[in-house]
């Protein structure tokens, strides 16, 4: 170990010198360290999904779920050590750079495994739009629940009906989808940190006071019980849906590579990503536990799906609402910064194919394409999340889509590939059965969050149905 730390940097002493502003690769020097690659990636995970782990916790109970929130960190640590690895092909200090996920599948695996990277990315982030409008929506009305509930006192009919807030959401969405250059917003992400960090941080404090007020249901070791919270079928499905919204929680890795190309070397990229990972992993399952357990710990067994939302919580109303207009903020920035990249992806190929489609009109450079399409592109999720508003089965839907492709199958391949690990030796083994296990955790959560929206749509109308 020691021997292949002194070669990295006996190579580092020896890379031919470029001035002092350029890096290796003609770009503007790199300024990134451990701290703002930890920085990033907890901005990164700590997100919408935290909200539901207090709902994960009562359908697994306090040793299942504590367990599971731990190995999907551990998994999620390792995995991510794996992927660092691909930032450059070949030398880990001299190699090409890779400056996406793509670019990195492609580099070590190619052929259709670059396909399969791309559909799995697109999906993923088609969903999390849909996951993102249904979010803010439900916080949107749930501002105006929580002001009923103070006003006219906490059994009266405050039910709302969250479709007209998933189209006010889709309006703004259409809107700032036409802006130029919106991915230069650099602002936008300091927004999104603090507007996540505090309604995450409003729902650990009300969770603690109600547990210290008085916990208002009962926990066990292993969750929700048959026969008097859910039936046998129910515990089953429930489980598997909650595994969903717990790799939600975690999925991060579709952004690693593009964190760790805003790192300067030396010392070597995959070296510091390594560090940042432990250091934002550990932090982030810290608070996850607090947030899991804590929300537990007051609702027991029946804690709510969305624990800012599903009002365990009444007063004080005005922090609610503010919790909640901080997610619905944060949504507004986060749906365009999961956009903007398939709209790049679209438009470009559009481009390449039929180059008059860039031609830009009037004094505001209006593109026809652009204009509609991105505005039909709103209005498909605005109708999806319109037909399926479900929170926790949304989650699940979007955490298993993303966790086993993105977050363990590719790093894995791609270590195996970089490293020529021999075929069905005992490292190659280890690898491939920690990649078939999370596939069938994947298959299970996503199957059970189907069953969860197949079961909501028995009972919701659009347009109709109140909450």
């Amino acid at each position: 170990m020691r021997g292949g730390t002194m070669d990295i940097d006996a190579r580092q002493a020896t890379l031919p010198r470029v001035r002092g502003d350029i890096d290796d690769d003609g770009k503007a020097r790199r300024t990134g360290t451990v701290w703002t690659a930890t920085a990033h990636i907890i901005t990164a995970v700590i997100g919408s999904g935290v909200l539901s782990l207090a709902w994960a916790m009562a359908q697994l109970g306090w040793v299942t779920g504590t367990v599971t929130l731990v190995l999907f960190a551990a998994i999620t640590l390792y995995t991510c050590g794996l992927l660092a690895d691909c930032y450059r092909v070949g030398d880990p200090v001299t190699g090409k750079r890779n400056y996406t996920y793509t670019e990195a599948v492609k580099s070590n695996l190619g052929g259709w495994y670059v396909w399969f990277c791309g559909f799995c990315q697109y999906a993923n982030m088609f969903g999390t739009s849909i996951g993102y409008t249904i979010t803010a929506s439900i916080s949107a009305a749930a501002i105006n629940k929580s002001n009923c509930f103070h006003w006219h006192g906490h059994d009266a009919d405050c039910s709302q009906n969250t479709s007209t807030y998933i189209i006010g959401f889709g309006v703004v969405q259409a809107i700032f989808c036409q802006l130029h250059n919106f991915h230069k917003l650099w602002w936008l992400s300091i927004i999104a940190a603090i507007m996540s960090f505090s309604y995450a941080a409003i729902a650990v404090g009300l969770s603690l006071a109600q547990t210290i007020t008085g916990p208002m249901g009962k926990t066990t070791m292993t969750g929700t019980q048959v026969g008097v919270d859910v039936d046998s079928a129910q515990k089953i499905w429930m489980t598997f849906q909650a595994l969903g919204n717990i790799a939600f929680a975690y999925s991060y890795a579709i952004i690693l590579i593009e964190i760790q190309d805003t790192l300067r070397s030396p010392p070597a990229e995959n070296k510091t990503m390594r560090r940042a990972t432990v250091m934002g992993i550990s932090t982030t399952t810290a608070f996850y536990m607090l947030c899991g357990c804590l929300g537990y710990s007051a609702f027991g067994n029946g804690a709510p799906g969305n624990i800012l939302t599903g009002f365990g919580f009444y007063e004080p109303y005005w922090l609610v609402d503010f919790a909640n207009a901080c997610i619905v903020v944060h949504l507004v920035g986060g749906f365009q910064v999961f956009c903007q990249p398939l709209f790049a992806a679209v438009e470009g190929a559009v481009a390449a194919r039929y180059p008059g489609s860039t031609r830009q009109y009037g004094a505001a450079g209006v593109n026809v394409f652009r204009l509609v399409y991105r505005t039909s592109f709103v209005a498909v999720i605005t109708l999806l999340a319109i037909l399926m508003p479900f929170f926790n089965s949304i989650l699940g839907i979007l955490g298993s889509i993303a966790f086993w492709p993105l977050t363990v199958y590719f790093p894995v391949e791609m270590y195996i590939r970089q490293r020529q690990v021999p075929r069905f030796s005992t490292k190659w083994a280890a690898l491939q059965s920690l990649s078939f296990v999370c596939f069938l955790v994947t298959v299970a959560a996503c199957a059970a969050s189907v069953q969860g929206v197949l079961d909501s749509l028995k009972t919701y109308v659009p347009f109709k149905t109140r909450t």
